[in-house]
């Protein structure tokens, strides 16, 4: 069987205008190749402006590559037709970075979990509403947080909400893009240990997007770690930590401290 996922020598170059005539070109991923197996916790580490985000756009068809492919279970996810890219779209769901921008302020959470339920057309309304309840204690949320707003959420809670609402449809894949880079340190560590149970308990793949080398150290079973839109080392994550084979992965882990769970 293929990879869950995977990119083959993917590039996407932007261009910016740069006064009034002139324009310039950056290349924010380069020749990007690797592969994601079902069931596999994969890490995607950089820093600031190494292409991570470029690519979970990419990954999410929000964006077209210049060139290159990106498969899904050997199918190119840029020739699927309507109802293989309808199936695409139920099976790859994402969890953003903000939790507090994520949301409508005006949507009770039960309707914020419920509509990815609605978009597909899952389930009768009494079936989408007990998918609510369900994924909520999935992620240790109490019941009546449905009839709650955004506002009345911590932002560790909020979080949970969009980890709940990923989960409504049942994907095979969770994009996880920086999920925890705007939350306390305390609260932090409460998201990565429910991404290690959810990932334990429902077999999920996921992609998680992260800054930091040494926290995915704890979550990944493989990375890659991205320097300025180029994959500079790749593979299992003790192999590249124990035998990194790019300066700048060297200096990542020498500058980081631990991080205890």
């Amino acid at each position: 069987m293929p990879p869950v996922l995977e990119l083959k020598e993917v590039w996407k170059i932007f261009e910016l205008k740069k006064g009034f005539l002139k324009k310039k070109k950056i290349t924010a991923v380069k020749n990007v190749s690797f592969h994601i197996e079902k069931g596999e916790f994969f890490s995607l580490v950089g820093e600031s402006g190494s292409g991570k985000t470029t690519i979970s756009r990419l990954i999410l068809r929000l964006i077209k590559p210049d060139r290159g492919k990106i498969l899904f279970y050997g199918k190119d996810i840029f020739s699927m037709n309507k109802s293989e890219l309808r199936e695409y779209r139920r099976r790859v769901q994402v969890v953003f970075q903000n939790p507090y921008t994520s949301f409508n302020p005006l949507m009770k959470i039960k309707d914020i979990v419920k509509e990815p339920l609605d978009i597909h057309k899952i389930g009768s309304r009494k079936e989408r509403l007990e998918r609510v309840k369900e994924v909520l204690s999935l992620v240790n949320l109490p019941e009546e947080f449905m009839e709650r707003f955004p506002d009345q959420l911590s932002g560790g809670q909020r979080q949970r909400v969009g980890i709940a609402r990923a989960l409504a449809i049942e994907p095979e894949i969770i994009i996880a893009d920086e999920p925890v880079s705007s939350l306390d340190v305390s609260i932090q560590a409460q998201i990565i240990n429910l991404f290690l149970e959810l990932h334990k308990e429902l077999g999920l793949t996921f992609l998680f997007i992260a800054h930091d080398l040494n926290l995915v150290r704890h979550l990944s079973d493989r990375i890659a770690v991205l320097y300025k839109g180029e994959v500079v080392d790749y593979g299992k994550t003790e192999d590249v930590f124990s035998s990194p084979t790019s300066s700048f992965t060297k200096e990542l882990i020498n500058s980081i401290p631990p991080i205890k769970f």
